[in-house]
């Protein structure tokens, strides 16, 4: 017979098996589909961070799996959710330039232009991720004229330009503040020019009125401070 104590500790291995086993060799490896079920739950949980790693194991365990090519657009996905932009933006243009032809192109794009336009500064500051953002809706739109996200395109790239030219009024106010007015000007000429239906028309307009009487103004004194020149250096 086997003696008691051997059957007690048999009996412990066949329960704690699979605790002994992961501590001593390490985590027990899920398949990608297990590993795909573990991310879309954790996602759809707001765990994104758990997510990610779900996401990346898959990329980086099972490249040739049927799952890699939907956790690499859902890598993309989470990293967008935990608002790490700039890496983000990397998936989704890696994921467009392996998968040209895939279905869920016209959304990657929408998405590059959602990671640009969620890094776009205030208007006191530099405009280039307004400028990123309108580029990748408004090539969505010309590409992919039927997609569902078109007309979620079309109402950003309205957003940026409403961006871009409250952008150019602050900076055409800040010159006429310090009465530097043919700057000024120029910065308004170029709003009503380029954004003439985006709400700021108006004002750039009035300011355009004004800043030319200055500069008239400007001028005449000159001239006026010309003469008086003369007169002095003839009369004196």
């Amino acid at each position: 017979m086997i003696p008691w104590f051997l059957a007690v500790i048999f009996i412990l291995l066949l329960f704690n098996g699979c605790a002994l086993w992961k501590s001593l060799f390490g985590e027990e490896e899920l398949t990608p589909a297990e590993l795909m079920s573990q991310g879309v739950e954790d996602f759809n949980d707001g765990k994104f961070e758990a997510a990610t790693e779900s996401f990346q194991k898959i990329k980086d365990r099972y490249p040739y799996s049927e799952f890699a090519i939907k956790a690499e657009l859902k890598m993309a996905d989470a990293l967008y959710e935990r608002d790490l932009f700039d890496e983000a933006y990397d998936e989704y243009t890696e994921f467009e330039k392996l998968h040209p032809r895939n279905p869920e192109i016209p959304y990657v794009v929408f998405q590059k232009g959602m990671c640009n336009f969620s890094r776009v500064s205030t208007i006191d500051r530099d405009q280039s991720y307004t400028w990123k953002a309108k580029e990748d809706f408004e090539r969505l739109i010309k590409r992919y004229r039927r997609s569902a996200y078109t007309e979620r395109a079309r109402k950003k790239v309205r957003e940026c330009y409403i961006k871009l030219a409250e952008h150019e009024l602050y900076v055409g106010n800040f010159y006429f503040k310090m009465e530097k007015y043919q700057p000024a000007m120029s910065r308004y000429i170029y709003l009503i020019e380029n954004y003439p239906d985006v709400g700021q028309y108006y004002e750039a307009l009035e300011k355009i009125k004004i800043c030319r009487e200055k500069l008239a103004e400007e001028k005449k004194e000159e001239g006026m401070s010309w003469w008086g020149r003369l007169k002095s250096s003839v009369f004196n």
